[in-house]
C-alpha cells in the first residue's frame, strides 16, 4: 500500500440526515443526503460514518436506567476503575473490541432515556455498508465505521476506527527505508485511524453531522472483490498489552487484592488514603495476627501494623508500601516493641 502520499485531500461533512431509527437503510441515507449537496459516489471514494447512525439503525439500545448493567455485560475485561460522585467509571476490553471508557455504552446524541451500544461487529456493518453504497451507487468505495475515545498518553478524545472494509487497515512499512536511507523497524501507519481522525473535523460532536466523505484516498480502496483484515486487527490482544491494566490495578492484582472497592478520582484525605491502602494490605492474602491501624501521635497520621511473628510483621510491611504506592505515598517504616510503624511521604504526581 506504501508509495507517494497524496498531495492533498478533500472532507465532506454530510448533513441533513434526520434522526436514524431501527431499520433505517443508513446507505440509502447518506446517498440521498449527498445528493441533497449535489455531490455523488465515485469509485475510490471513502465515506467515515459514526457508530451511533449503525447502532441506531440496528437498534442496539437499552433503558438508561440499566446503563451500568449494560457495561458490565459489554465488558471483556477490566483495565481499570474509579469512583465518581455519579458511580464507577470503568476502562474496560468491550465487547465489539477496542479498551474504552464504559464499553463504549454512551447517551450522547441519542433521543430518549436509552443508552446505546456499539455493534459487536463493525468490521461487518462497514462491509454490509460498502456492499449497499455499490448496490445503489455503481460505485466502490471504502467505510470506515468510527467511535471516539481517550488515549492513555495525552489529553483529549479523538476519533478512531472501529470497523473499516475496502481498506487496508495497516500500512506496515518495516523493512523500507526512509529518506536518510535508515531501514525502519517500528514504523507501522494505522491508516483507517487516521481516516476516522481526519473525518471527524468535518464531523463533530454537536453538529448532527454523522458522517464525511473523503476524496484523495483513491489509491488506497480496495478492488470490489478483495477483503483484508478490518479494523479489528488492530486491537492489541491483552497479552500483547504493556498497559493492559492501570497502575493501581496492576499493583492491587499483584498483591492478591483485586476485589476491592476502586478508588475514587478525587484521593481525598491523607487518613482516607491510608485507610484504603490499610484496606489492600489486609486483603492482599493471609498474614498471621495481621492488624493494620490507623494511629495520629501529633506528628500526622500513620499506620501501626503488626502480626504473630517477625516474618509475618515483615510480609504486612511489605505488602503495606505496596498498597501505598497505589496511592502515592512512600513509607518510612519505624520498627518497635511488637510492631511497625509506617509514616508517609507524598510522592510527586
Amino acid at each position: 500500500m506504501s508509495g507517494t502520499p497524496p498531495t492533498s485531500l478533500q472532507l465532506v461533512g454530510v448533513p441533513g440526515i434526520a434522526e436514524v431509527v431501527a431499520g433505517d437503510d443508513v446507505a440509502g441515507l447518506l446517498v440521498d443526503a449527498l445528493y441533497a449537496q449535489r455531490t455523488s459516489l465515485s469509485d475510490g471514494d471513502v465515506l467515515a460514518v459514526s457508530s451511533k447512525v449503525v447502532s441506531k439503525a440496528a437498534g442496539l439500545t437499552a433503558p438508561a436506567s440499566e446503563r451500568d448493567e449494560v457495561v458490565l455485560r459489554e465488558s471483556r475485561r477490566l483495565v481499570a476503575a474509579r469512583r465518581t460522585p455519579h458511580g464507577v467509571a470503568r476502562i474496560v476490553e468491550s465487547a465489539a473490541g477496542p479498551v474504552m471508557a464504559a464499553a463504549g455504552v454512551d447517551a450522547s446524541n441519542v433521543v430518549g432515556d436509552v443508552v446505546l451500544l456499539l455493534p459487536a461487529d463493525a468490521d461487518a456493518c462497514a462491509r454490509e455498508l460498502r456492499v449497499r453504497f455499490r448496490e445503489i451507487t455503481g460505485a466502490n468505495v471504502g467505510v470506515v465505521v468510527t467511535d471516539t475515545a481517550g488515549r492513555p498518553w495525552r489529553a483529549g478524545q479523538t476519533d478512531f476506527a472501529l470497523g473499516s472494509a475496502g481498506l487496508a487497515a495497516l500500512d506496515d512499512l518495516r523493512g523500507q527505508t526512509d529518506t536518510s536511507g535508515r531501514e525502519l523497524s517500528v514504523t507501522a501507519r494505522a491508516v483507517v485511524d487516521e481516516v476516522a481522525a481526519a473525518a471527524d473535523l468535518v464531523k463533530g460532536k454537536t453538529s448532527g453531522v454523522p458522517a464525511a466523505l473523503i476524496r484523495g484516498l483513491a489509491d488506497l480502496v480496495l478492488p470490489a472483490d478483495v477483503e483484508v483484515p478490518g479494523a479489528r486487527s488492530l486491537v492489541r490482544a491483552a497479552a500483547g498489552d504493556w498497559f493492559r491494566l492501570g497502575h493501581v490495578e496492576a499493583v492491587r492484582a499483584a498483591l492478591g487484592a483485586g476485589s476491592v472497592e476502586p478508588p475514587p478520582v478525587e484521593a481525598g484525605t491523607l487518613l482516607e488514603r491510608l485507610e484504603r491502602a490499610a484496606e489492600v494490605a489486609c486483603a492482599a492474602g493471609p498474614v498471621a495476627g495481621a492488624v493494620i491501624a490507623v494511629e495520629d501521635d501529633g506528628s500526622g497520621p500513620a499506620l501501626r501494623l503488626e502480626a504473630e511473628d517477625d516474618f509475618a510483621l515483615g510480609a504486612l510491611a511489605q505488602r503495606t508500601l505496596a498498597a501505598l504506592w497505589t496511592e502515592f505515598l512512600v513509607g518510612l517504616l519505624d520498627r518497635e516493641e511488637g510492631s511497625v510503624l509506617v509514616r508517609v511521604v507524598e510522592l510527586p504526581r
